[in-house]
């Protein structure tokens, strides 16, 4: 007999009208819509055609109105500032309804844009709402972004407003944020007309007179604003995601299939309901903030964690635990990165015994791939589901995942189980072919995407078709390798430009990564191919121990050689491996392989502006000169 996921996935594909106009009855629309779906343009398909809501109004008024007005809707948690404040639903679209005056008080009107360059404070969620609730189309900048990348995305958005904050905090140290956003509209060809400053106490910003406009001043003169109804298919946000060409992408968000999508989601994928407690440990700068910190869980009727601060150092690797116990956490959204900082410095999970976490149900892994090791010891200490799951900043929400609110599929450790529905994804060759079973390919997704992706890019359509849908006709790209197995698991390996190609044998990284991660010393790895004249390609590997590991490190390399020849074979060609302290990574915990591979071949690059600490590329550096691939530069 079939299971719920089985017939929601066969529904969606079948009847996309159906299955999607039935989650949209779920939510508040002040005109409904001609048609579901509108394919009349492709490969442009358009959601909800026709209808009129407002993002904001389903997120709060809404729920307000359905009684939950008194119950919390964000909970702003901050180990660095010693800080936790609760906004209710009421006090929250309060809040919203009086900033989204103080926007309007400065001219924005429905299809301005407006930057927000912001920490990880409620203010920040405050102002996307806002933006939603008038509807503004918000462009959020993760917060202490470099002013050159910064100033792109200013002559990009062309924002008419943008929003900041004084300072951040890196866990003990304040980062100056007005410095940045002065020299961003500095170098900037587009100047926007106002910014509006939230003053935090640990740094006042000094302010420009006539631009600059304090926060608390302004909202205190405004007055507050109703929810201004906007077409399904207006743009919500912009969100910029690195592009190949060094050019950011602006990946854009609607009002209506994103609203449908995410609310969706919450039930379904996550297993969560109206009045649960849902933490994505994430920021807003990134989608996994838009979407799950944000959006989601609003749309839901959820209380939602807002935190600032770190899984370890803030001021210990307990502080997960504290806040699920806490705030009576049902579900928590991470990075696979956060659970290897926690394993690295508590392997025992001692930290875990110290809090009662019974409230806890189930732990959802996103960002990057999970390897199996840390999933494994995640599941031992949690003693709860551990679910992976694969998605993107172009797909806003999963496209393969555990569907925990559907049904509870066996875990196969390396694999994010199956395709969502509404996600018809295939495996393919360099010729746009399906491959048999178990073969590796390209991933892609025929079109129609489902509702909440990217309709496409911010004024830039023929960049959107280059990017995404030129090299694999009727399909949607994800530039990720992998295959899919017997029973519909998809395992996603690698990028596509990971492949590596030992001697003609294509080869995914990922199983390498796999095996060394298997290693009881090794915290954390990666593999890349560097050039080699005679195979072509060959792979490295750069191990992070576990704290306290006293073995030798020839030893350890001897050994995860060894464990690759076993589990992969001769073919791999896997004969070297280093220790470093530590892997060169994007703020969100992705580590930079492009970035490291080009050191290794000698050739150009540029330092990522997105990346945690430069001086990892020097320590890189000198251990692939170490290993006698890269040449040390001047």
């Amino acid at each position: 007999m079939a299971n719920a996921y089985e017939v929601a996935y066969k529904q969606s594909l079948e009847d996309p009208n159906g299955f999607w106009g039935k989650a949209a009855e779920d939510c508040h629309w002040y005109k409904k819509w001609d048609k579901v779906l509108d394919d009349s343009k492709k490969p442009f398909y358009r959601w909800f055609v026709g209808g009129e809501m407002n993002t904001c109004y389903n997120a709060l008024d809404y729920h307000i109105e359905k009684g939950r007005g008194n119950q919390d809707a964000l909970i702003y948690d901050s180990p660095v500032t010693d800080t936790i404040k609760k906004y209710t639903y009421t006090q929250l679209r309060d809040e919203v309804a009086k900033f989204a005056g103080a926007l309007a008080d400065q001219g924005v009107v429905k299809g301005d844009r407006v930057i927000i360059y912001m920490p990880m404070i409620p203010e920040a969620a405050i102002a996307m709402l806002a933006c939603a609730r008038i509807g503004a189309v918000h462009s959020v900048v993760f917060g202490g972004f470099a002013a050159n990348e910064l100033a792109t995305r200013i002559n990009d958005a062309k924002p008419k407003v943008m929003i900041s904050a004084s300072c951040g905090i890196e866990v003990k140290k304040v980062i100056g944020y007005k410095p940045l956003l002065d020299k961003a509209i500095e170098m900037a060809t587009s100047k926007p007309e106002k910014c509006i400053i939230f003053q935090r106490p640990m740094e006042k910003a000094p302010m420009i007179a006539g631009r600059d406009l304090d926060w608390n001043e302004v909202v205190a003169k405004a007055k507050p604003h109703d929810c201004v109804p906007v077409k399904a298919t207006d743009p919500l946000y912009i969100l910029y995601t690195s592009g190949t060409t060094g050019q950011p992408k602006g990946v854009v968000r609607d009002n209506g299939g994103h609203m449908v999508a995410l609310k969706w989601t919450m039930k379904a994928i996550y297993n969560v309901d109206a009045g649960d407690v849902y933490w994505a440990a994430s920021d807003v700068g990134w989608v996994v903030g838009h979407s799950y910190i944000v959006y989601g869980p609003l749309f839901k009727g959820c209380t939602t964690i807002m935190f600032e601060g770190k899984p370890v150092g803030t001021p210990d690797a307990g502080v997960f635990w504290r806040i699920i116990s806490q705030h009576k956490v049902k579900s928590l959204f991470t990075a696979p990165t956060a659970f290897r900082a926690i394993k690295r410095e508590d392997p025992n999970a001692d930290y875990v015994k110290k809090y009662d976490i019974s409230c806890f149900k189930i732990l959802f892994l996103a960002g990057e791939r999970s390897d199996p090791d840390t999933l494994k010891w995640a599941e031992n200490c949690l003693k709860i589901p551990v679910i992976d799951h694969y998605w993107q900043t172009e797909t806003g929400w999963a496209i393969c995942a555990n569907c925990m609110g559907l049904h509870h599929y066996p875990v196969k450790y390396g694999s994010p189980t199956k395709a969502v529905p509404g996600w018809d994804v295939k495996v393919v060759n360099a010729e746009n072919e399906e491959v048999k079973t178990g073969e590796t390919g390209a991933l892609v997704v025929k079109l129609p995407l489902p509702p909440g992706t990217l309709p496409t890019l911010w004024n830039n359509d023929d960049g959107y078709i280059n990017a995404y849908l030129r090299e694999f006709p009727g399909y949607y790209k994800t530039a990720d390798a992998g295959f899919t197995d017997a029973d519909g698991y998809i395992s996603v390996m690698s990028r596509t430009d990971d492949i590596i190609n030992v001697a003609g044998h294509r080869l995914s990284t990922g199983a390498m990564e796999e095996v060394l991660s298997d290693h009881p010393d090794v915290a954390e790895c990666a593999v890349l191919g560097v050039e080699d004249q005679l195979k072509g390609q060959v792979p490295v590997g750069f191990l992070v121990l576990k704290a306290g590991v006293t073995k030798p490190n020839d030893q350890i390399i001897k050994e995860v050689v060894g464990m690759v020849r076993d589990r992969i074979g001769a073919v791999a060609a896997f004969k070297t491996a280093t220790v470093v302290k530590r892997l060169p990574k994007t703020r969100s915990g992705k580590i930079l392989r492009g970035t490291i591979q080009k050191i290794a071949d000698n050739k150009e690059f540029k330092v990522p502006a997105t990346i945690d600490d430069p001086t990892t590329l020097g320590e890189m550096e000198e251990a692939l000169v170490q290993l006698g691939y890269a040449k040390a530069r001047k």
